[in-house]
């Protein structure tokens, strides 16, 4: 049995998975993330022949790594709850979009997907198998999006933003299709999710789209990418 039907304490069925099924996402997790290394190992032979293998291979998943412990634990830390539902991290949206950044559109979705999977390892909120797929692989995964812009000007405030706008479009239709008996009183459903999800994810995009345009923070990450593709 990979997981366990579960009635919360809001008297919804929910799917919990077991430490079977725990193991086997802890076994994709792991898979995911060598495919993330595996395709930023290609985009950073595109920027270098000289690349080192063995040294560039360790620090592309040191990076892709610590960018997903790091994003989890920024999305436990909440600057502030929205009065319309919903709440603002401490820029865990942006960490999770940096390895698209760094290594390219490849990495970045599945270094989402693999975020994803960790999410639904630690936190699990499943009321429908494919709101598991839309919420945590899709909507995660999205934000790796960012790569699109890996070496464009201000690539890593357009990427972000590209990222940001990707996962917007899945819990959107997660909200709109799995949600909808929660809507407000007089809002249909699509309206909901549009207005819901819009007021946390782009509260937290505004602030960190700001954070990104000072000086000495362009400065630090231009430092931490140099270092990510040395």
């Amino acid at each position: 049995m990979l997981y366990n039907v579960v009635v919360n304490e809001w008297e919804e069925t929910t799917f919990v998975p077991t430490a079977l099924g725990n193991v086997l996402l802890a076994v994709l997790f792991a898979l995911i993330l060598a495919a993330a290394v595996i395709a930023a190992r290609v985009y950073r032979k595109k920027r270098a022949e000289d690349t080192r293998e063995r040294g560039s291979s360790v620090r592309q998943l040191t990076f892709c790594a610590m960018a997903i412990a790091l994003g989890t634990v920024l999305s436990n830390i909440k600057l502030f709850d929205l009065p319309m539902g919903g709440s603002v991290t401490l820029f865990s949206m942006l960490i999770i979009s940096l390895p698209g950044y760094f290594f390219g559109l490849g990495a970045g979705l599945l270094t989402g997907v693999a975020y994803g999977v960790l999410q639904l390892i630690i936190d699990p909120y499943v009321l429908f198998p494919m709101q598991m797929v839309v919420d945590y692989l899709l909507a995660f995964g999205a934000l790796g999006l960012s790569g699109l812009f890996t070496d464009r000007r201000n690539g890593l405030v357009k990427g972000y933003l590209m990222g940001v706008a990707g996962r917007y479009v899945f819990v959107v239709i997660s909200g709109w299709i799995f949600f909808g008996a929660y809507a407000w009183e007089g809002w249909s459903p699509f309206w909901y999710s549009l207005a819901y999800n819009g007021s946390y994810i782009f509260t937290e995009a505004a602030v960190t789209a700001v954070l990104l345009q000072l000086p000495q923070v362009k400065a630090a990450f231009a430092r931490v990418r140099k270092t990510a593709l040395a």
